[in-house]
């Protein structure tokens, strides 16, 4: 049983909170051969890890199967690991109802399922790549400023991979995206000249249009944010005519 979970290597830089739960699923097929049960036990359990790094990654409080199937549309989990990371999903929901038990299956499918886990963990815990789209640190604004605030947030987020080069109604979302960032960091930084709050005006209009208009979950989750973001910017200054 020891060269079944062999591979099941813990990844570095998590919380003592993933660390916890994913050895503790480890170490549930490890014993399944005493105790048959815990080998679907060990890929309920692993979830906790998988959520918790989710919810983190993705900077949203959604049920599991929402964080999963975004975390598949912004390209931070291949669609074959989204798969299989779903089938312990409905696993877990199964058991949570009573239309699954324990005994649902042994220690060989429950390690290819905590394997998924695993592996989608270790890429989740990945620094996101720079963008280039923003300067400065939004930690240094006022800790009680909610702009502030959700824009750390948001900064987390990363970007609908399957949405670059994509334009909806002339608006070509990437670029936009690019725009609210930087004409928000320049507030944060010391509050944006006429210009700048006519451009952030217009940027607000663009995405009251493309919102509804996104066929993502994901991507229209993104964006939605990042017009309550723009909207908090805005609400701070009177538009000048344009």
């Amino acid at each position: 049983m020891d060269a079944l979970v062999a591979d099941l290597v813990l990844p570095g830089h998590a919380s003592m909170y993933v660390m916890s739960a994913m050895e503790t699923s480890r170490e549930l097929i490890r014993y399944s051969s005493y105790r048959y049960e815990f080998a679907t036990v060990a890929v309920a359990h692993s979830l906790f890890a998988l959520e918790q790094v989710l919810a983190e990654r993705l900077a949203a409080d959604e049920p599991l199967q929402v964080l999963i199937e975004w975390a598949g549309e912004a390209g931070l989990v291949p669609s074959g690991l989204t798969a299989e990371l779903d089938r312990s999903r409905r696993l877990r929901d199964g058991l949570a109802q009573g239309t699954v038990t324990s005994a649902a299956f042994g220690p060989g499918r429950a390690v290819v399922l905590v394997r998924a886990v695993f592996d989608a963990v270790s890429l989740l815990l990945r620094p996101p790549p720079a963008t280039g789209t923003v300067a400065g640190d939004p930690s240094r604004a006022v800790p009680d400023d909610r702009l502030a605030r959700l824009w750390a947030e948001h900064r987390r987020a990363l970007y609908p991979d399957s949405f670059r080069g994509v334009d909806i109604e002339g608006v070509e979302l990437i670029l936009l995206d690019a725009d609210v960032a930087g004409l928000v960091q320049r507030e944060l930084n010391g509050g944006l000249d006429d210009g700048g709050i006519a451009h952030l005006w217009a940027c607000i209009a663009d995405l009251d249009t493309i919102v509804p208009l996104i066929n993502s979950a994901y991507c229209a989750s993104y964006f939605a944010k990042l017009r309550t973001i723009a909207r908090l910017a805005g609400a701070r200054h009177v538009p000048s005519a344009t």
